[in-house]
C-alpha cells in the first residue's frame, strides 16, 4: 500500500511517498525566505508553480506509478490558509483522477508520528516545537484516543520568536541555525522567563532580546535568548514528565533540530531514567514523508472520506484528531 504525502503549511512544498511504512521518497522544494519573512500569497504561488515537479521527483525516486499509489494525504492544518489552499487542491484533484481515498492530516501530529516511528517509542510525551507551534502532548484514550495537550505557549512559537530575533538582529539567513552560531560566542545577560504551570509566553522575551542589542553584542543576546526559551521549554516539559509518568520523550518540529535544546532536554531524561529520541533532521523540518506515513496509518485504521472531515483548516487542533491506530 503506496501513499503520496503532500506538505504545504508554509515555506515549504513537499512530496513524499510511504509503502508499509518504509519512506521511499521525500522530496522538498523551500520558498526563499526574505528579511521581511514570508508572504503567504507569494509563498502559495511559489507552490502553485512546483507542485508537479515535487510530485514527479517524488514518484521517481520511490520507482512507482501514479496507478501504485493507494491513497494522497495532505496537510489540512494548522498553517498559512493559502498554502494550505494549495496542497489541498493538487491532493484532491489527484484523488479524483485517479480513485484514490483523499486523507486530511495534522501537521502536528505528523511531525510526532514520524518521530514517534523513527524511535519506535509506543507512548511518548511529545514536546513539539516549530515556527507557529509549541505544545507538549501525549496520548490520551477518553474521551476518545487523541493527542491531549498538557502545555503550549500562551502566545506565539518559540521558532517564530527566535526567527523574528534573527529578524531584527539582521541576521542572514533570519532563522535558527543562524541564532545557535551567534550564540557559540556568547555569555549570559539576564532575561524575562515565564513559565506558567506547563504553559510558557515568548513575546516578552523576544521584546527585551531585541531591545538589549542597542547595547549588548549580538553573541551575548542570542545565547541569552536561546538558553532562557530552551530552559523554559525544559522545565515545562520536565513537569509535565512527572504528571503523567511518562518513560518515553520525544522532541519534534522545526526547532528540534537545535542541537542545544536536544542537549537540555537529553540531561532532563537523563535525571529522571527516561528515555530521550528524534527524528533525523531531514523529517524534523516540514516535509511530505510525515504526511504520507500518517494518511497511510489513517488508510491502514480504516479511515475514508465518509468519515473524516476534508478541506483545509488554518486552526486544526492537534488535540481535535483521533487517533486510530
Amino acid at each position: 500500500m503506496a501513499v503520496l504525502g503532500i506538505e504545504s503549511s508554509a515555506h515549504t512544498f513537499g512530496a513524499g511517498i510511504t509503502e508499509k511504512g518504509k519512506i521511499l521518497a521525500n522530496e522538498v522544494l523551500m520558498f526563499p525566505i526574505a528579511g521581511k519573512g514570508m508572504i503567504p500569497a507569494k509563498v502559495a504561488d511559489f507552490h502553485s508553480k512546483n507542485v508537479a515537479r515535487a510530485i514527479n521527483a517524488a514518484i521517481r525516486k520511490a520507482k512507482v506509478t501514479a496507478s501504485d499509489i493507494d491513497g494522497i494525504g495532505y496537510t489540512k492544518g494548522p498553517g498559512l490558509g493559502p498554502c494550505l489552499g494549495i496542497g489541498y487542491l493538487a491532493a484532491r484533484t489527484l484523488s479524483g483522477i485517479y480513485r484514490v481515498p483523499l486523507l486530511p492530516v495534522n501537521h502536528g501530529v505528523a511531525h510526532i508520528e514520524i518521530a514517534r516511528h523513527a524511535n519506535r517509542f509506543r507512548d511518548p510525551l511529545a514536546l513539539y516545537v516549530s515556527g507557529g507551534n509549541s505544545q507538549i502532548v501525549g496520548l490520551e484514550e477518553k474521551p476518545f484516543r487523541h493527542y491531549h495537550i498538557y502545555g503550549e505557549t500562551l502566545d506565539i512559537g518559540v521558532g517564530n520568536m527566535i526567527d523574528s530575533f534573527a529578524r531584527a538582529a539582521k541576521m542572514n539567513p533570519a532563522w535558527g541555525s543562524t541564532v545557535a552560531k551567534a550564540a557559540e560566542s556568547g555569555s549570559y545577560i539576564q532575561m524575562p522567563y515565564t513559565v506558567k504551570g506547563m504553559d510558557f509566553t515568548f513575546t516578552g522575551l523576544l521584546t527585551n532580546a531585541i531591545s538589549q542589542l542597542k547595547w549588548q553584542s549580538v553573541g551575548d543576546v542570542a545565547f541569552s535568548l536561546q538558553e532562557t526559551a530552551f530552559s523554559m521549554l525544559c522545565e515545562a516539559t520536565e513537569r509535565a514528565l512527572m504528571l503523567t509518568n511518562k518513560r518515553e520523550l520525544l522532541v519534534c518540529g522545526g526547532v528540534a533540530q537545535s542541537k542545544r535544546l536536544r542537549e537540555m532536554l537529553h540531561a532532563v531524561c537523563m535525571a529522571h531514567g527516561i528515555k530521550f529520541g528524534y527524528a533525523p533532521n531531514e523529517y524534523n523540518a516540514d516535509n511530505g514523508a510525515m504526511i504520507a506515513l500518517v494518511a497511510e496509518k489513517m488508510l491502514g485504521a480504516g479511515q475514508r472520506r465518509h468519515s473524516i472531515k476534508q478541506g483545509a483548516s488554518q486552526r486544526y487542533r492537534i488535540d481535535s484528531v483521533e487517533i486510530a491506530w
